[in-house]
């Protein structure tokens, strides 16, 4: 049974790489619309990006609906210093041939939500929250509607990747990110803690060139391009691949390993503000309310990702 996907996404490379696993695999994703949110760069990039992924795909008969612009409180933090200035930059992409959706993507969401069957819809957030937590504050009603909700977000081992103690994804927005995790919504949370063992070694890029079509070589492309930062911040032998963990999990969760735990997130501290705070030895009395995941077989990752890039145009 095809599990029917909302997607949340800025895309980046590592969410490029994701989104086109998910198109590798139409047997066991239906993907419903994708959801454009401000996050690696501004809205009108990540718009532009993921028609033009849907574009390489030859999938356009997907919907791209425009979230919203900036996060639920403070200012809009991007990191084109990662992604580069378009937020996609390395490969040559298709030009676009389609418009986004008119509808507003909170606005799909709740549409969708109340459409369909209460828990036959997965909400895939590669990206900050905020589209995600609009919707549940515009309409209470769709929280119970959500099946499950399957998050790269957050770290807790691995500390930070945007600053000392916070992930990109939950420091943009982490207003949202409270209101999703305190909403009692099934949550499975792939963090930078298993998202860092996931390595794009040159030998595994390398792979991604040799099946020889073009969302092959294009996804090579992106990755050498926005590993440039990683392999000079970490040291590392590549960089971490983290979006296609989301994909990754759905299709063959036994490759990666967690526990129900509590994760709550920091709003207010001076140097804290979008940290995650996983209570993973369980020392607080907090109620759990997410599957954090811990640690992943990172041969399988790729494999599974080569897999479904092979499938593809």
């Amino acid at each position: 049974m095809k599990r029917k996907l909302i997607i949340l996404t800025d895309p980046g490379q590592d969410q490029a790489a994701a989104i086109l696993m998910i198109l590798g695999a139409p047997d066991r994703f239906d993907v419903l619309g994708l959801v454009a949110t401000a996050g690696n760069i501004d809205l009108g990039h990540t718009t532009d990006n993921c028609l033009k992924l849907l574009e390489l795909a030859e999938r356009t008969d997907i919907k791209v609906y425009a979230g919203c612009p900036r996060p639920m409180a403070g200012a809009l933090v991007t990191a084109e210093h990662v992604h580069g200035p378009t937020g996609l930059d390395g490969p040559d992409l298709p030009d676009v041939t389609t418009r986004i959706a008119p509808e507003h993507g909170v606005d799909f969401i709740i549409r969708t939500l109340r459409e369909a069957p209460a828990g036959d819809i997965t909400i895939c957030s590669l990206s900050p929250l905020t589209n995600l937590a609009m919707a549940m504050v515009m309409a209470p009603d769709i929280v119970s509607r959500i099946g499950e909700i399957v998050a790269m977000a957050g770290a807790y081992f691995e500390v930070g990747n945007i600053t000392p103690t916070a992930e990109f994804n939950v420091y943009v927005d982490p207003e949202a990110a409270k209101i999703v995790l305190d909403a009692e919504i099934p949550i499975t949370i792939l963090p930078l803690d298993v998202t860092h063992q996931m390595l794009s070694t040159p030998e595994r890029l390398a792979q991604m060139r040799k099946i020889g079509n073009r969302c092959g070589v294009a996804t090579a492309e992106m990755l050498e391009f926005s590993q440039a930062f990683d392999l000079q911040k970490y040291g590392w032998k590549g960089a971490p691949l983290h979006g296609p963990c989301v994909p990754a999990y759905m299709l063959q969760p036994d490759i990666f390993q967690g526990r129900k735990i509590n994760v709550s997130v920091e709003t207010a501290g001076a140097l804290t503000r979008g940290m995650t705070i996983a209570d993973w030895w369980q020392i607080s009395d907090r109620k759990k309310n997410a599957f954090y995941v811990r640690n992943g077989d990172a041969e399988a990752y790729y494999g599974l990702l080569l897999e479904c890039l092979a499938r593809l145009p």
